[in-house]
C-alpha cells in the first residue's frame, strides 16, 4: 500500500471518528424548553428535525405516560429515541375518538384528514357533518367498542385515542394490527387554559406548531382580560349547579372545571369551598336548604324548558333562581343529528365559556356578546 493511500484512508478514519463524536456531542447536549405552560398532562420539546410530545397523565392515577416523536421530512431521529413511537409529521390521515378532538382539527384547517369517528351523531360542527353526509367520514361504532376492521380498513396515519384506564383491549389490538395510537389527556386536565392548551397537540401532529400556539394565545388573551374585567365588579352572584338523578343530586366540586369557571367570571357559587375535582353527591334537602336562594341555577340537566323540570321534579319550582327564571342549560345548543356544542366545544374555547357566564350574570360588561353555549330556559 503506497504512502499516499495509506494517508486518505487516515484521513477518511479520523474525520469518520470526529462526526460520530460531534453527532454524539450534538445528541447529548442539545436542549429544548417544554413549550406548554398551563396543561399539566402535556410536555413538548421542539428540536431541528423532529419534535418529543410527553403525555404524562393519559388517565386519573396513570402510573406512566407516554412518550411519542414525530418526525419532520428528512429529520433524524437519535438512535436513544428510536424504540418510542414515531410519527412522520404532518399527518395526512387520522382517526380522533372524543369530541374535544374535533374543534382542534377544524382550528387548524385540517378537518379534511378525518377519515373516522366512533359514533358520527355525536358531533355537532357543520363543517365535519357535511363530511360526513359527504362519505368522506366513517362511523366506526361505539367508543367502548370501536369497529377494529373497518378503523384498519380505513389506514389511518394515527389515531388519536383516550381511556379511563390502562386496560384498553381494543386498542390494543389495534396498536397490533399496525395502527399507531396516540393518548390523548386533554379530558384529565383541570383548568380552562389547561384544556385549551391541547391544541398544540395537534399543532405538532400536522407541524403547525406556530399557527396553534396563536390560537391559544388568542384564547387566553381574551380569558385573561375577561377575568380582570369581571373581578373588578362589586357584584357577586350565588349560583348553584347540576341537578337530580333518581335519588341524588350531583353538582360539581369545588376544584372541578366548572367552579374554577364561575370562579373567575366573579360568581359565588355555593359549594365552591368543598374540596375535589369531581362531583358531590348530595339529598335533595341538603341543596334546597343551601341553595335555595341562590340568584342563578347552571347546567339543570337535559331540560329544554321549565315546564320539562317542574315536570320531572315539581320540588324545583321551590328554588328561587327557577321561579325568577334565572336558569341556563348548556345541552339546548345542538348539532343536526343532536351532538351537543357545549360538551364538543367548551374544553377548547374557555373564553366563550367564561363570557357566556359574564354575559349572563353582568351583562352591562359585554353589551354587544351573544350567548354562544349557555342558554335560558323558557
Amino acid at each position: 500500500m503506497s504512502k499516499k493511500v495509506l494517508l486518505l484512508l487516515m484521513t477518511c478514519f479520523f474525520l469518520l471518528i470526529s462526526c460520530k463524536k460531534e453527532n454524539t456531542k450534538r445528541e447529548t447536549t442539545q436542549k429544548a424548553e417544554n413549550s406548554i405552560r398551563h396543561a399539566k398532562g402535556l410536555e413538548i420539546y421542539d428540536y431541528e428535525g423532529y419534535s418529543i410530545v410527553k403525555v404524562t397523565n393519559p388517565w386519573p392515577k396513570a402510573e406512566g405516560g407516554f412518550t411519542y416523536i414525530l418526525k419532520k421530512e428528512n429529520g433524524i431521529v437519535p438512535d436513544s429515541l428510536q424504540h418510542f413511537t414515531t410519527i412522520s409529521v404532518p399527518v395526512k390521515s387520522i382517526i380522533v375518538t372524543s369530541t374535544t378532538h374535533i374543534p382542534s382539527l377544524e382550528m387548524l384547517g385540517m378537518e379534511n384528514t378525518l377519515v373516522g369517528f366512533p359514533d358520527t351523531d355525536l358531533i355537532s360542527s357543520e363543517k365535519i357533518r357535511t363530511l360526513i353526509d359527504a362519505g368522506k367520514i366513517k362511523n366506526l361504532g361505539q367508543n367502548e367498542s370501536i369497529n377494529t376492521e373497518i378503523a384498519i380498513d380505513l389506514t389511518p396515519e394515527v389515531l388519536v385515542g383516550f381511556s379511563i384506564d390502562s386496560n384498553n383491549k381494543t386498542f390494543n389490538n389495534l396498536e397490533k394490527a399496525g395502527l399507531k395510537i396516540l393518548y390523548n389527556g386533554d379530558w384529565t386536565e383541570q383548568t380552562p387554559l389547561g384544556k385549551a392548551e391541547w391544541v398544540k397537540f395537534f399543532g405538532a401532529l400536522y407541524d403547525k406548531k406556530q399557527q396553534a400556539e396563536a390560537i391559544f394565545k388568542s384564547i387566553e388573551k381574551e380569558y385573561t382580560e375577561a377575568v380582570k374585567m369581571v373581578q373588578k365588579t362589586a357584584k357577586r352572584p350565588t349560583a348553584l349547579s347540576g341537578g337530580m338523578f333518581q335519588d341524588t343530586w350531583n353538582l360539581p366540586q369545588g376544584d372541578s372545571w366548572v367552579a374554577l369557571f364561575m370562579k373567575d367570571a366573579n360568581i359565588d357559587y355555593l359549594w365552591n369551598d368543598s374540596k375535589g375535582t369531581g362531583s358531590l353527591a348530595l339529598s335533595f334537602e341538603q341543596v334546597l336548604e343551601k341553595a335555595q336562594n341562590a340568584d342563578y341555577w347552571f347546567a339543570p340537566g337535559m331540560f329544554s324548558t321549565l315546564k320539562e323540570m317542574k315536570e320531572t321534579n315539581s320540588h324545583y319550582a321551590q328554588f328561587k333562581a327557577f321561579q325568577t327564571g334565572n336558569v341556563y342549560s348548556v345541552t339546548v345548543k345542538k348539532g343536526a343529528k343532536g351532538g351537543i356544542r357545549y360538551y364538543e366545544q367548551a374544553s377548547n374555547r374557555p373564553d366563550l365559556v367564561l363570557k357566556d357566564l359574564i354575559k349572563i350574570t353582568n351583562p352591562e360588561l359585554l353589551p354587544e356578546y351573544d350567548l354562544y353555549f349557555f342558554q335560558k330556559l323558557n
